[in-house]
């Protein structure tokens, strides 16, 4: 999800080096103006949160259920690129299905 959002934020010409910028940006500049579903920015939020946890705390388990809550939202975000004018996420996003 994560590179997904950073080629959104790419076909406006923006670009960003830290993982809280590229989400700080795709609310700011996706979600909050309604040019996509605020639910994408929530499911990009989480996921870099179960990612956080997962690279810095040692008892960190994730199971095949919360795998599954985590790819459905990737493929929502993914479902979006094609209606994205822009020319670097039309060329990165995979097209839909």
């Amino acid at each position: 999800m994560f590179y997904t959002a950073q080629a959104f934020l790419e076909g406006k010409g923006l670009s960003f080096s830290k993982h809280a910028a590229v989400i700080a940006a795709f609310g700011r500049e996706f979600a909050k103006t309604g040019e996509l579903p605020a639910e994408l920015h929530r499911f990009l939020i989480d996921a870099s949160e179960d990612r956080a946890e997962a690279d810095y705390v040692a008892t960190s388990e994730i199971t095949e259920d919360e795998v599954d809550v985590r790819i459905q939202p990737s493929q929502a975000v993914s479902g979006h690129c094609p209606r994205t004018a822009g020319h670097a996420v039309r060329h990165t996003c995979p097209p839909s299905a």
